[in-house]
């Protein structure tokens, strides 16, 4: 019985390791023209970080991480060089108000660790690493203050 229970916990953990993106660190020369050229194109005014390779919902993409004026920006870019996210490192004042209240709220009793600005489709939204009672959580919110996550 204990060998049953061992073997079907370390099929569990195999399975749910599976569904984890991998990420793996790649060289610019490495990436397709369209993207190379995104990537330089993003490199203007900013410090290189790293760049790394990953499987999202079965499609390559490529994370260039930068710092731009001292705060960190990462840029997720597809093969064929279109940017499908930007997350840029900010202030819990430097974003709407609305915002701001709905983080703090949250936060009630724990402390907010990182605040960025993410643009994703267009559209742009907060996103607050909070630590409370020991345990970290990430919470997303629009300019209104709307929970997305």
């Amino acid at each position: 019985m204990r060998r049953a229970i061992a073997f079907l916990s370390a099929m569990i953990v195999l399975a749910t390791g599976a569904g984890i993106a991998r990420e793996k660190k790649v060289a610019l020369k490495d990436l397709p023209p369209a993207a190379q050229k995104t990537v330089q194109e993003q490199l203007k005014g900013a410090e290189f970080k790293g760049l790394s390779q990953e499987t999202e919902q079965g499609k390559t993409v490529y994370e260039l991480e930068t710092v731009v004026k001292g705060k960190t920006r990462d840029v997720l870019i597809d093969a064929n060089g279109s940017i499908l996210e930007i997350e840029e490192a900010t202030t819990l004042d430097a974003i709407p108000a609305p915002a701001r209240a709905a983080i703090e709220k949250a936060a009630t009793g724990g402390k907010i660790k990182t605040v960025e600005t993410v643009t994703k489709g267009g559209k742009v939204y907060y996103e607050a690493a909070i630590t409370k009672a020991g345990k970290g959580s990430e919470l997303q919110v629009t300019a209104d203050g709307a929970i997305i996550k």
